[in-house]
């Protein structure tokens, strides 16, 4: 090594104990160098031409390979690459630290009785004055209104009552969907040596407003992965639970048609029919409603879709050259639309078995990456997509064109899903940073950020269902969360906020 090298490594050797020793003092000289512009001078600070004496002092300090600076202790420490048990000071276990001080923090602005509209100067006495005066269309007025209710939304704990009390729910949720009435929310949850178990719970808007939750007698256990549910339709509106599951091991995978009646004992009926299909590996199903494929179900594969007639079995398959992460059916026509691993956004039209080749395919566009959610309004010429970059389009099915974009998502590699409720105009969505936002639909203006009430973690990515009647015709809107062992709900009515405030 040559006499240079050595000597300059032994200055930066004596340096760096200086540093340690007085970490004001290297601070203070790290900022100089930093201001006038040397080799550490970062693209995203001000130049030496533009920065004033005043914002040169109270800029932070410059950021050094390999080193963090803490702001408190006022001094550098040396970072190790990735995680090391000696040396717990690693670049992830900071930015976990960061995150989980800013949601403690959004926690406790959350709790705050009174919340800012996301609207400058919007309040529900200037909002009813303009009513009445003719200056707010009856829409645009409902649907400002509830975006004050979004904003003054509380948490509420819900205590799941059982007839087993004994039990209590020790598993993590792991996904809820609530059938079309809101009435009832069928859950699954990952047990501790591995698979899942499954059950409905039933809810029910009492008179005090206030909602109860009540579990079912009978969960059911599996050691296989479950990838997608809905509720189906098969002898009358939401009698059944459709479920993808996938194989393991010697276990091959299927898809069950599960009567709904099975999870209750207290339903002195049949059962009803019982069904498993033998599909396996599906990532994504979805049961059609309209009458001219009545009893039909899709179910996205790897490289396939497949169309099944639930009560004679008879099958209809498209091959495609991608992964099928996410499908739903138009309710005016008996079109399904399909969202790819690969961004693609394609529709099949169930009346044109005949066709043959890529003909059968009818309105295809992309996003930029893998389809995690598809959602159809009411309406059936909007279509909303979200992808694993993030990123949540409202398309124009008669254009194949992205008219709205609602920012703030966030996603890098999971399976999330996104829930629309076209009544109250809201579109909801909980990111991968465990964080649900919602949005206004008409606009894409991020409306409100809710902090999950669990630290976050890939295991604790909270479960949401939005309704205006939670509960059936005499529920309670607002929105109701699963998240960890718990389960949340989050309500419109001050009244209710104010009775459970008392009782604690």
């Amino acid at each position: 090594m040559k006499r240079g090298n050595w000597q300059g490594r032994g200055d930066w050797g004596r340096a760096d104990q200086r540093r340690h020793h007085n970490p004001g003092r290297q601070r203070e000289r790290f900022s100089h160098r930093f201001e006038r512009g040397g080799p550490g001078t970062s693209q995203n600070e001000p130049s030496p031409e533009t920065a004033s004496p005043s914002l040169s002092q109270s800029s932070p300090a410059p950021e050094l390979p390999g080193f963090y600076f803490d702001p408190e202790k006022n001094r550098y420490f040396r970072l190790l690459p990735g995680h090391n048990n000696c040396n717990p000071l690693t670049r992830e276990g900071i930015q976990q630290r960061e995150q989980e001080g800013r949601r403690v923090r959004l926690l406790e602005e959350d709790e705050k009785p009174r919340k800012k509209s996301s609207r400058a100067g919007l309040n529900s006495t200037i909002l009813l004055q303009k009513r009445h005066l003719g200056l707010v269309p009856e829409t645009s007025y409902c649907r400002l209104i509830h975006e004050l209710k979004v904003s003054s939304m509380r948490r509420h704990k819900l205590e799941v009552q059982s007839s087993d009390s004994s039990s209590p729910n020790t598993d993590n949720f792991k996904l809820i969907v609530a059938d079309s009435a809101c009435e009832r929310v069928f859950t699954v949850n990952d047990v501790e040596h591995g698979g899942c178990k499954y059950g409905i719970m039933n809810f029910k808007g009492c008179s005090e407003g206030s909602l109860s939750v009540e579990m079912c007698d009978n969960l059911y256990f599996t050691n296989r992965k479950v990838n997608s549910i809905c509720w189906a339709s098969v002898t009358h509106p939401d009698s059944h639970v459709l479920l993808c599951l996938v194989g393991i091991a010697d276990t091959p995978g299927c898809v069950s048609l599960l009567p709904a009646s099975l999870f209750s004992n207290s339903n002195p009926d049949q059962p009803g029919m019982l069904c498993s299909f033998k599909i396996s590996t599906a990532w994504s199903c979805a049961w059609c409603l309209n009458p001219q494929a009545d009893k039909n179900f899709s179910t996205g594969l790897s490289r396939l879709v497949i169309v099944t007639d639930a009560v004679t079995g008879r099958r209809q398959t498209y091959g495609i050259n991608s992964d099928v992460l996410a499908q739903q059916f138009a309710l005016r026509a008996p079109v399904l639309y399909n969202g790819c691993r690969t961004g693609e956004i394609f529709s099949i039209d169930l009346r044109q078995r005949a066709r043959r080749g890529h003909g059968w395919k009818g309105v295809r566009f992309y996003q930029d990456s893998a389809i995690t959610s598809v959602r159809i309004l009411q309406d059936d010429n909007y279509l909303i997509a979200a992808d694993m970059l993030g990123k949540i389009k409202l398309w124009d099915l008669r254009m194949a064109k992205a008219v709205q974009q609602y920012e703030g998502h966030h996603n890098e590699h999971a399976y999330l899903p996104v829930h629309v409720n076209e009544q109250e105009g809201l579109l909801l969505a909980v990111g991968q940073d465990c964080y649900t936002r919602l949005w206004s639909l008409g606009d894409g203006r991020l409306l409100r950020t809710i902090p999950s009430p669990h630290p976050a973690g890939k295991d604790s990515v909270p479960s949401v269902v939005f309704s205006s009647q939670l509960g059936g015709r005499r529920g309670l809107p607002g929105l109701l969360m699963a998240v960890s062992q718990d389960l949340y709900y989050f309500s419109y009515n001050s009244d209710y906020q104010e009775q459970r405030g008392a009782d604690a």
